[in-house]
């Protein structure tokens, strides 16, 4: 997730900034889904293994987990990678407008975005997307010269393809395979639940060690559907879809069903095998299944969203939303540093105490502590901190950090 550059100016004035506002809260409402997932991996070393998770075998943690895994896994980050490739094309225009060399511009804000992932995954989370994103940046500026059909088809081959492979990966899976799998998995989790709890500095060696173990799922599973997402944000931004929502509420509202139509049967696939309880080949063949569909249910949250946002009370919802929109790679990373703190050796060692359904408690608590202080900086500030420092990286040279006049907060939206 990062800031982008300028406001966008057009006609219309106040209603160009409602508009950008809804942007920014529904950056904001993919804030609270990326939080419920990302908590499971602070709170359990046995999240993502396959295997039951000790503190989760209640009907009631069981039940939590299935909430999860349908309504929260593998939807909010294609959400968050659609608006990243929408916002691309906003830092294209701004800097039309500015006169400014575009791609030098970018490659900055790429590597800063590298940069600040690396620590994060390093020093807080090693399930980090910020790396993923800055890598995959450079991808969609490679290709932002392409017409909008040749990105389009290249996505559905991205979807088309990775859900194959896994599909494929499945089939492959034997009963052997899984025992071992399932004792390795119990070994694997043991060892990291001892380091977590240990010290700061085995936190550090611990994630380094996920990291080395992990970095090909994110490579075969997260970067080609976030892709074909920053190709579908890219061609929404190219069309202004985003910029004037109004106009297209049956759009939305086709989007919406359709996104509901083949996506919930998707994500019922994929949620199932959490109430089965270890049968990593069914997880497997669900995850499959997941990844051809969760678009369209990550497409349908977007529309369904910014429809509610155009009613009467979810104009409340969008001021309550955006301030932390605006600032969410700040969010992001402090979402991380509290986690960090509560769950491992930096702080209170909760992890492998608490199971799925107190983890909503924590990650909802966490989320209204974001909402109060994203809207008392925003409404002091023109950037959130880590937007302000990449900010002044891209741009090499120092922002102007206090809000000076209403349109600043539309300078410091966030992309993701």
């Amino acid at each position: 997730m990062a800031p982008h550059d300028s406001p966008v100016h057009s006609p219309g004035g106040a209603a160009s900034n409602e508009r950008q506002q809804m942007v920014d809260a529904l950056r904001g409402f993919a804030l609270l889904g990326i939080l419920v997932v990302n908590i499971a991996s602070f709170a359990s070393t046995y999240y993502g293994l396959g295997v039951p998770d000790p503190m989760g075998v209640s009907l009631a943690d069981r039940c939590a987990s299935f909430v999860r895994a349908f309504v929260f896994e593998n939807k909010f980050y294609l959400l968050f990678s659609f608006l990243f490739g929408y916002s691309f094309t906003l830092q294209m225009r701004s800097a039309e407008r500015d006169g400014k060399a575009f791609v030098p511009r970018m490659v900055r804000r790429h590597v800063g975005l590298w940069v600040i992932g690396v620590v994060h995954a390093v020093l807080l989370y090693y399930g980090d997307i910020l790396t993923t994103y800055a890598v995959l940046g450079a991808v969609l500026l490679m290709l932002r010269r392409r017409g909008d059909v040749f990105l389009a088809c290249a996505g559905i081959a991205l979807v088309l393809l990775t859900s194959l492979l896994w599909a494929a990966v499945g089939q492959m899976y034997t009963h052997m395979d899984m025992l071992m799998a399932t004792q390795a998995a119990y070994a694997e989790a043991a060892a990291a639940l001892a380091a977590y709890r240990a010290t700061p500095a085995m936190v550090v060696v611990q994630h380094l060690r996920d990291l080395s173990q992990t970095w090909w799922i994110t490579g075969l599973v997260q970067a080609p559907e976030a892709l074909a997402m920053f190709f579908a944000g890219f061609i929404a931004g190219r069309r202004g879809l985003l910029a004037h929502v109004e106009a297209h509420r049956a759009l939305l509202w086709r989007v919406l069903l359709w996104g509901l139509v083949i996506g919930l049967p998707g994500a019922l696939a994929y949620a199932w095998p959490t109430l089965r309880l270890n049968d990593p080949v069914r997880d497997i063949q669900g995850l499959a299944v997941a990844l051809l569909t969760a678009p369209f249910l990550s497409a349908a949250y977007a529309a369904g969203m910014l429809l509610v946002f155009q009613a009467g009370r979810g104009r409340l919802l969008v001021q309550l939303l955006a301030p932390a929109g605006r600032m969410a790679l700040s969010n992001y990373l402090l979402q991380s540093l509290v986690c960090a703190w509560i769950f491992l050796a930096y702080g209170l060692r909760w992890i492998g105490t608490i199971g799925p359904l107190a983890t909503f408690a924590v990650a909802f608590a966490i989320f209204a502590g974001n909402l109060a202080l994203s809207w008392w900086w925003m409404h002091r500030f023109a950037y959130g901190p880590a937007e302000w420092l990449l900010r002044a990286f891209t741009n090499l040279q120092r922002p102007p950090l206090r809000r000076r006049r209403r349109a600043d907060q539309r300078d410091s939206s966030a992309e993701s």
